[in-house]
C-alpha cells in the first residue's frame, strides 16, 4: 500500500512531513498514526490503512505536493515473518501499549503516552467517558498500582547540551523540533543547537499567518475602537444556572457564548460590518458565520460556529471545546476554517487587558475580548466594584465608518450588560 500526502482542500497544493511516528522497516497495525503532516492551514496525522512493514521514501521535514508518495507498507513482508505454512498471528502488543490504545482518546494522546513511557494506569482521564486527554498527560499523575510493571526508563534528551568551549554545530532534526521545520529539507535549513542564537525555519503555519497578517495591515484601512462592559449581570446569571447548565447540557455556561449573540444581534442591525468589499462591490452577507480565534500549539486558527444566528447558548459551549479539542489531536478540517463573516477573539484568556485586534480577511471587522477586572466605577452617583472588561472594534474604513463602528460596539455592550433579549431563544 502507497502512503500518499492527502487531499485536505482544494486550495493546498502542499504539505510539509513534519514527523514520522514509526520508523523505516518498523511493523505497523492498521489504522495506527503514522506521520504527521503540516499544511498553510492544518496539521493532521495520517493512519495506516492496512498492516506490515513501513518503508519510507521521503524523509521528515521536506515539503512535498499534494499526493505525493511518501512511503509504502508491505503486508507480505510481515505475512512471511511468520512461521512456514501458518497464517501470520498478530505479535500480541505489550501490556502498557494495548492498554494505551484502548484507553486513549486520541491519535495524539497514544503517541505521547508511547513516546514519553507513561503508563495509562497513572493518568486520570478527565475527557468524555474518562478519556485521557493530552492536558492529562501534563497534570501530576497518581501512583500506579501493585501489580503494574515496572515503568521503562526516562527517554534521553534528543539534543545534548553543548560543551562550552565547542562552537554551535547543525544537527539533524528530531521529534522535539517538529515546530522548527521548515518547507525545505533539514540538511539543506540545519537547526543549530548550542550558542546564543538558534535559527529555526518558519512551518508552512506560521507562514501563512505572517502573510495574512501583513496583507491585513497592508490592503485594509484598519482603525480601532474601544469600549468597555458591565458583566455583573452576566456574572450573576452564570452563578444562579450554573449546576442547572451543566447538568442539563453537559458544559459549563461561559462569556463567549454570550458575546457570539450579542454579536449576532448587533450584526442584524449594521449590516455592513458583516459584509466583505469584493474588487467595486460591496458583499452584504445575510448569515452569520463567526469565526473564534483560538491559539494553538502551533500558531492562530479560526474555526468558524457556522448560522450562528440559530445555535442556542449551550450549542455555542459546546462547539468551542469542540474546536479545541480537534486542534489538539490534528482534527481540525479545512472546511471547519472556510469562511466567516465576522470574528471574535478573546485575549482575556491570556491576561490581556487592552489590544488592537487585527482583521481576517475578507471580513472587515473583528471583536476583541479582554480580561475581566474589579475596577471602581459610578454607578446612580456611587461609585461601586464592578467586574469590568474593555472591549475592542477594529474595522475596515473602507466599508465601515466611524460612526457605524462606533454604534456597533455600544449594541454590543448594551446586549452583554442587559442580556435578557439573548436569552428569549425558540
Amino acid at each position: 500500500m502507497e502512503i500518499r500526502i492527502p487531499e485536505v482542500g482544494e486550495s493546498v497544493r502542499e504539505a510539509l512531513l513534519a514527523k514520522w511516528f514509526k520508523k523505516n522497516g518498523e511493523a505497523v497495525k492498521k489504522d495506527e498514526p503514522l506521520c504527521e503532516i503540516e499544511t498553510d492551514k492544518i496539521t493532521l496525522d495520517i493512519a495506516a490503512d492496512t498492516a506490515g512493514t513501513l518503508s519510507i521514501t521521503v524523509a521528515e521535514g521536506t515539503t512535498v505536493k499534494i499526493g505525493t508518495v511518501i512511503g509504502s507498507i508491505d503486508g507480505q513482508a510481515a505475512a512471511l515473518q511468520s512461521p512456514a505454512g501458518a497464517p501470520a498471528a498478530p505479535v500480541p502488543p505489550a501490556p502498557a501499549e494495548a492498554e494505551i490504545t484502548s484507553t486513549a482518546s486520541s491519535p495524539a494522546a497514544r503517541r505521547e503516552m508511547r513516546e514519553l513511557g507513561i503508563d495509562p494506569g497513572t493518568v486520570a482521564g478527565t475527557g468524555k467517558g474518562g478519556r485521557i486527554t493530552l492536558d492529562d498527560l501534563s497534570t501530576p499523575r497518581r501512583p500506579p498500582e501493585a501489580t503494574a510493571a515496572p515503568a521503562p526508563p526516562e527517554p534521553q534528551p534528543a539534543l545534548a547540551a553543548a560543551s562550552p568551549a565547542a562552537p554551535p554545530r547543525p544537527v539533524a532534526p528530531t521529534p522535539v523540533q517538529t515546530e522548527s521545520l521548515g518547507s525545505v529539507k533539514s540538511e539543506e535549513a540545519p537547526v543549530y543547537a548550542g550558542g546564543r542564537d538558534e535559527r529555526r525555519p518558519m512551518s508552512p503555519l506560521r507562514r501563512r499567518i505572517a502573510e495574512r497578517l501583513l496583507a491585513a495591515r497592508q490592503q485594509t484601512a484598519m482603525l480601532t475602537t474601544f469600549n468597555e462592559a458591565d458583566l455583573g449581570h452576566i456574572k450573576t446569571l452564570r452563578e444562579k444556572y450554573r449546576e442547572h447548565f451543566q447538568q442539563r447540557h453537559g458544559v459549563s455556561l461561559g462569556y463567549m457564548s454570550f458575546f457570539v449573540k450579542a454579536c449576532v444581534e448587533a450584526l442584524r442591525e449594521f449590516p455592513a460590518v458583516n459584509a466583505s468589499i469584493d474588487g467595486n462591490d460591496i458583499v452584504y452577507h445575510h448569515y452569520y458565520d463567526l469565526g473564534i480565534a483560538i491559539g494553538g500549539e502551533k500558531g492562530l486558527v479560526v474555526p468558524v460556529l457556522r448560522d450562528a444566528d440559530r445555535l442556542h447558548l449551550h450549542e455555542i459551549e459546546q462547539a468551542i471545546p469542540a474546536f479545541v479539542e480537534k486542534i489538539k489531536t490534528n482534527t481540525l478540517a479545512i472546511a471547519d476554517l472556510e469562511g466567516g463573516t465576522f470574528t471574535i477573539s478573546n485575549g482575556g484568556v491570556y491576561g490581556s487587558m487592552l489590544s488592537t485586534p487585527i482583521i481576517n480577511p475578507p471580513q472587515s471587522a473583528v471583536l476583541g475580548m479582554h480580561a475581566i477586572q474589579d475596577r471602581p466605577v459610578v454607578r446612580d452617583g456611587q461609585i461601586v466594584i464592578r467586574p469590568m472588561m474593555y472591549l475592542a472594534l477594529s474595522y475596515d474604513h473602507r466599508i465601515i465608518d466611524g460612526r457605524e463602528a462606533v454604534q456597533f460596539l455600544k449594541k454590543v455592550k448594551e446586549y452583554v450588560e442587559d442580556p435578557e433579549e439573548l436569552l428569549l431563544e425558540g
